[in-house]
């Protein structure tokens, strides 16, 4: 595909929306990675739902942060709008739905972004996109193919969220009792249930990682049925608890600064991964194509991996669930987010004491 070339060379301000979940957030910011190592004097902004807008913390590659209520009336919207209006010279929609795309389309003077197969009478909303690929393109791919609508080059970097250096004494503070013991963090509890391993086999994982003479520290946030989750890990194993302590930003540094990662899908796993700690991922039903962590370091647009099995990129190791029906790429067993996915349930500890074996061999 041969497109005229960007007419608005050096854009002076530049907006990125992503208007979806925590996950979707951080895998858009190679993106915003791109964007500022082709034009480095430009003010980029990042429109998120607020929630979401953690995941960002730090980020020096963003100017401002843009976090909008995910719903609100139309004296909201407008007022939005408003704040918006014409003040982009570029504006880019990394996911392909009607709010992002409207978000640009008010936003900027030139706009690009995503559309899904079989859209028709959207294409007003941008001025030049890109078909959405839901299966066979990682994330972090999908929102950096926006380059080639633009004429630059690709950085395959996703950044976690970073702590303000006078806030990092008091974040590892929070490790003080470790008394500077090397330690693993676990992080059990997903967002939703189909994504959730056995609970027994967090508290029997522990025990056996400590027996590899790692401390323990559990993570989560702040929801009630997650600090109970953990609490009740933190009452069968010896682990310093800090789920619903710490925000994103303070998880990547604590993350960033341990000997192991062992989470599921969930975004404070590919936070982990972006940080280049050794993690291993527990994944069942989602597509690891689409969704699987992006190992740090890893370039280029080609997924780290494959459809079905399990297997070891860079500094990631990811564990597959068995079964026929994986991954179904459906919301558990029970076709619902409060449903488990027996595949998941089934993986065993013992196979992820393989996964951490290898990455230690690695690493």
């Amino acid at each position: 595909m041969t497109l005229p070339p960007f007419d608005l060379h050096p854009p002076r301000r530049i907006l990125v929306v992503c208007t979806q979940r925590i996950g979707d957030v951080l895998l858009a910011t190679p993106l915003a990675r791109s964007l500022k190592r082709a034009w480095p004097q430009a003010e980029l902004d990042f429109l998120a739902f607020k929630g979401t807008e953690g995941v960002l913390q730090g980020n020096p590659d963003i100017s401002r942060i843009l976090a909008f209520p995910q719903r609100t009336d139309w004296r909201g919207k407008l007022a939005q709008f408003r704040q918006l209006w014409r003040r982009y010279d570029l504006a880019l929609a990394t996911i392909a739905t009607d709010r992002a795309r409207l978000y640009a389309r008010v936003g900027g003077r030139f706009r690009a972004g995503l559309m899904a197969p079989g859209e028709k009478g959207k294409g007003w909303l941008l001025d030049r996109s890109l078909p959405f690929d839901d299966l066979d393109t990682h994330t972090v791919t999908m929102g950096e193919r926006l380059t080639e609508l633009l004429g630059i080059a690709a950085s395959y970097e996703v950044v976690p969220p970073a702590v303000a250096p006078g806030s990092l004494t008091s974040t590892l503070k929070r490790l003080a009792s470790l008394a500077g013991a090397p330690y693993a963090v676990l992080h059990p509890f997903p967002k939703y249930a189909y994504k959730t391993w056995r609970f027994e086999n967090w508290a029997e994982l522990a025990r056996r990682i400590e027996g590899l003479g790692l401390k323990i520290v559990l993570t989560g946030g702040p929801d009630a049925d997650e600090r109970a989750y953990c609490a009740g890990i933190a009452h069968q194993a010896e682990v310093l608890n800090l789920a619903g302590a710490l925000s994103l930003a303070e998880t990547a540094e604590i993350v960033a600064r341990s000997r192991l990662y062992v989470g599921p899908d969930t975004a404070v796993t590919h936070i982990a991964a972006a940080t280049g700690t050794p993690t291993v991922a527990l994944f069942g039903p989602s597509n690891p194509v689409k969704w699987g962590p992006w190992p740090k370091g890893r370039q280029g647009p080609e997924s780290p991996w494959q459809r079905v099995g399990s297997g070891r990129q860079g500094n990631v190791s990811l564990i597959q669930g068995r079964g026929e029906c994986v991954p179904c790429l459906l919301e558990g067993c029970d076709r619902k987010l409060d449903s488990l996915s027996d595949c998941l349930q089934e993986i065993p500890v013992q196979a992820v004491m393989a996964a951490i074996a290898e990455l230690e061999k690695a690493f």
